[in-house]
């Protein structure tokens, strides 16, 4: 193993939980002797030691609450915005860990642990729900933006199914019919945002019209669905898309208006100029037929008010979500009540100037 290991580590090599694991190292009461002996034995050999400056500092109450997020999502320096607002109102101070293309994200947990940090926040952290619960068995953690399944780690997060539902509703208000999905692999929440789009289109006796096309968190994924999007030829082809979010609908609008493909109404002058230059594929005569598109992205971060994106989404409350992720972590840090584990967002469409009722 060329990682620290964790308590859940020891956990599955002895076959008990990591809450019982917890126990036998804090020499906590509620194990038997039979059970501390086996769990000690497998926790020397893989070579586990408690994290006594972690329980030592969480005594010493720091007041400072350690943030993961990513550099490369918009959305999520939204969230950290709100957790310095929710946090200063409370007289706590973040430290920020980020993720990059150069850094994973086990690292920038890593260095956090090493400061005077008495919780976590993790904002949509991939990592496995184990080692989420390793981590909570240290430290209160609260993971935001994912849903995970363990009853340490607490969870805020928003209705991502829901979301979809608006989305696919609005558009379908609209006159549209052939309403398309452009994924988000297995990003947190992608799972989610599928079973809302599914739902909704069966709801709406649309189900037969579904289509999922693979894309992913970035402008380059959102580029490579729209491309594979204007390959497709009738009856097949949408009229209207809902984005796994905002940043992959970035790349989905360029390459459709670069196209010509006019968002969301009649193509503009510009539009025309392109498609009387371009080569003669199947992008460049579905633009010359005049076709337009829709499209609704997830998260209104920043990226989706700019004035040249003006892009119809479903905003995530990042206020609200990033006041109860504090409100939970010090809550479980002054030993409070915290009522239940996981914390469910509702989101809200918010209408721009990407969708209109389906061109002809």
């Amino acid at each position: 193993m060329d990682r620290r290991p964790t308590l859940a580590d020891v956990a599955v090599r002895a076959g008990v939980s990591t809450a019982l694991v917890s126990i036998v190292m804090r020499e906590a009461p509620g194990a038997s002797a039979a059970t501390r002996e086996r769990v000690r034995a497998v926790a020397d050999e893989l070579g586990y030691r408690p994290d006594l400056r972690a329980r030592l500092l969480r005594r010493s109450r720091s007041r400072l609450l350690g943030v993961v997020f990513g550099v490369q999502h918009p959305f999520h320096g939204d969230l950290v915005d709100g957790l310095y607002t929710a946090a200063d109102r409370i007289g706590y101070e973040l430290a920020l860990s980020a993720v990059t293309p150069g850094r994973d994200e086990q690292r920038a947990i890593s260095s956090l642990l090493q400061d005077r940090c008495e919780a976590l926040v993790l904002l949509g952290p991939q990592a496995p729900t184990a080692y989420l619960a390793g981590l909570a068995a240290r430290l209160p953690v609260v993971v935001v933006a994912r849903a995970v399944r363990h009853r340490t780690v607490d969870v805020v997060r928003t209705d991502d199914a829901a979301g979809l539902e608006q989305a696919v509703d609005h558009l379908v208000e609209l006159g549209h019919r052939r309403i398309a999905h452009i994924d988000g692999g297995r990003a947190p929440g992608a799972a989610e945002r599928r079973r809302g789009y599914t739902g909704a289109l069966h709801r709406h006796g649309l189900g037969r019209n579904a289509l999922i096309v693979p894309g992913g968190l970035t402008e380059d994924d959102g580029a490579d669905a729209a491309r594979a999007l204007l390959e497709l030829t009738d009856p097949r082809e949408p009229t209207a898309l809902t984005v796994f979010n905002d940043r992959c609908a970035t790349g989905v609008l360029d390459v459709l208006r670069g196209a010509g493909v006019a968002v969301p109404g009649a193509m503009s002058e510009r539009s025309e100029r392109i498609n009387q230059h371009s080569a003669s594929s199947r992008s460049a005569d579905r633009a010359q037929r005049g076709s337009a598109m829709s499209v609704v992205g997830f998260d209104d971060s920043r990226l989706a008010r700019l004035s040249h994106v003006d892009l119809t989404t479903i905003a995530q409350d990042a206020a609200t979500m990033t006041e109860l992720a504090v409100a939970r972590a010090v809550a479980r840090l002054d030993g409070a009540p915290t009522g239940e584990r996981e914390q469910v967002v509702p989101p809200r469409l918010v209408v721009r100037g990407t969708t209109a009722p389906p061109a002809g």
